[in-house]
């Protein structure tokens, strides 16, 4: 049978007649994407996709280790779980770095965002939430600069080297925002968003749950997402740190489990 490739040009032109085309030179690259008005909503979608190569996919945030000791086998157990990192623990926390180094990167200042990223990078409560954060945070910076052409990127990347500093999701990702001018209601939201589901994933995997649980827990996450980022944006300068204990004694035992699937 033959394939739609196969078919003349002049049969599959009616078909695009009046769609927007984007360019597909062989040279087209970051700068296509800088040289077209930006779409928030877009980049958004993009950042925050599970299939933008930052490794989201490969880390649990010590959830497999929650699994292992029974402390999540449903999908309430899941929710609720979930719930707690965003209020107590690292949504909130990140939340706050996003805040604020979106805003720092709008100001363009550029010294404190590294200070804000050095102290980021210190509040990892375990190795492995360590690397969680830093190696996406790096990944982040690497694929926004050379897929989307966002040249402050790659400075700032360049800074936390020259610096020591290593980069973390939430700093990297939020001043990205603030360089792409993304509004900061709908970039912190999608942030957490993005970490909430892919915890979410990981609990589906891990318990395993069916793939309607996951969208009920995604879906009873909202609210909560909501409310953190509202907070985070009214509090911008409150003290960093949370007191998700429970999640931070799984994640430390987590670097121990004999048999795994995730990274953290």
């Amino acid at each position: 049978m033959a394939s739609i490739t196969d078919q003349a040009p002049s049969a599959l032109t009616p078909i695009f007649d009046g769609w927007p085309r984007a360019s597909l030179a062989d040279d087209a690259g970051p700068a296509a994407f800088q040289a077209a008005p930006g779409d928030a909503l877009h980049r958004l979608l993009a950042w925050t996709s599970p299939s933008f190569p930052i490794g989201a996919f490969s880390y649990s945030h010590g959830i497999e280790q929650a699994v292992e000791d029974g402390a999540i086998a449903t999908a309430s157990d899941l929710t609720r779980w979930i719930e707690g990192l965003l209020r107590f623990g690292a949504g909130r926390t990140d939340a706050g770095f996003a805040v604020r180094a979106a805003r720092a990167a709008a100001a363009h200042d550029d010294q404190g965002l590294l200070s804000l990223a050095r102290t980021a990078a210190a509040l990892a409560p375990a190795a492995e939430r360590a690397l969680e954060a830093r190696q996406q945070g790096g990944a982040f910076l690497d694929t926004v600069a050379r897929g989307w052409g966002l040249d402050q990127a790659a400075d700032f990347a360049a800074r936390l080297a020259a610096a020591g500093i290593p980069p973390t999701l939430a700093v990297a990702a939020g001043a990205c925002g603030g360089w792409a001018g993304l509004p900061e209601a709908m970039l912190i939201e999608a942030l957490l968003h993005g970490f909430a589901a892919n915890l979410v994933s990981a609990g589906v995997r891990l318990v395993p749950l069916g793939q309607t649980d996951g969208q009920r827990a995604i879906a009873a996450l909202g609210p909560v997402i909501a409310a953190i980022a509202a907070d985070a944006r009214r509090h911008p300068q409150a003290p960093p740190g949370g007191c998700a204990v429970l999640a931070d004694i799984t994640a430390l035992r987590h670097e121990t489990l004999y048999s795994r699937l995730f990274r953290s």
